[in-house]
């Protein structure tokens, strides 16, 4: 993901999220240098990750796919790639934050191996208010 990249970026995120992220948010990940990527069907932008990745340790800081491309297996797919990716930069565990009210998500996280740790209050805006984050990783294994 580049800058330029923005206006479709921006475009599945105002679709798939009734709160989404601002385009400094994605600016900001871009510039500290953050993994983010992008997943194309054709030539249109369908989904994207964002990654941090320090001292051996990933946050998953975004995932997401177009609601029109849900349930294809995408979101498996590009978030397998961002596990292999965090774990070619030497993390040892991921790390995530999920709503609640998102079961579909929280399904693919416990397919891929996340656990739930805990939880952060009132973590996320809602049209009523906030709603809690639940907190969830995931051990990374060496290569043998």
């Amino acid at each position: 993901m580049r800058e330029d990249d923005l206006d479709a970026v921006m475009a599945v995120e105002r679709r798939a999220y009734p709160f989404p992220w601002t385009p400094g948010i994605f600016r900001d990940c871009i510039r500290a240098g953050y993994p983010a990527w992008l997943l194309y069907e054709g030539a249109q932008v369908i989904g994207y990750a964002v990654l941090s990745i320090a001292a051996g340790e990933a946050h998953l800081l975004n995932l997401c796919v177009d609601p029109s491309a849900q349930g294809r297996g995408h979101g498996r797919r590009l978030l397998q790639t961002v596990l292999r990716l965090a774990q070619g930069h030497g993390a040892q565990r991921v790390f995530l934050e999920v709503r609640p009210s998102n079961p579909a998500a929280i399904a693919l996280y416990h397919a891929q191996g996340f656990n739930e740790i805990g939880r952060r209050p009132r973590y996320y805006p809602t049209v009523n208010g906030r709603e809690d984050a639940i907190v969830m990783a995931m051990e990374l294994l060496a290569d043998s």
